[in-house]
């Protein structure tokens, strides 16, 4: 059976591997560096909430949720979602997607806003629609990717009150 929950230090290293592979292939998440278990074990544990997407004892997907800003509007939340591949298409992130939302909710959180979404992320952009995000507009190579190429990036929110 399936669940979303708080990650716990057992979680890290599968964790660690489907971050990275994300990171590898470098088309969605701006860090280029690999996380190691010291430095992933301090990321995550950074985070107002990390959850995990378990599948009888497997590490499917995974979330991170914080403040996008400080002070006055430390009330917008962002987000990350990873999903391991093989695993891609059968839901799993949108419902780590919601699940953030209903804790971004319960952690006081009244927008969750995407800065980084490339244009190229099809599959990504099409469910943030599905979900009711709204588009902040588009800005022109604000992310460059893998093999060097500057691709847009079209931000996103959502109300969560």
């Amino acid at each position: 059976m399936s669940c979303i929950r708080e990650f716990t230090e057992n979680d890290l290293s599968q964790m660690i591997a489907i971050w990275n592979e994300i990171v590898a292939a470098g088309e969605a998440f701006p860090q280029e560096e690999p996380l190691d278990m010291v430095a992933g074990e301090e990321f995550f544990n950074g985070q107002s909430f990390t959850g995990v997407y378990e599948d009888e004892g497997e590490i499917l997907g995974l979330y991170i949720l914080h403040p996008n800003n400080v002070g006055r509007c430390g009330h917008i939340a962002n987000a990350s979602y990873a999903v391991k591949s093989g695993q891609r298409g059968k839901r799993i992130g949108e419902q780590l997607i919601l699940h953030s939302m209903q804790r971004g909710r319960e952690l006081g959180f009244r927008i969750l806003q995407f800065n980084a979404v490339t244009a190229t992320n099809t599959g990504a952009l099409h469910l943030y629609q599905k979900l009711g995000f709204k588009q902040l507009g588009r800005i022109p190579g604000g992310f460059r990717d893998k093999s060097g190429e500057y691709v847009d990036i079209i931000p996103h929110f959502i109300e969560l009150s």
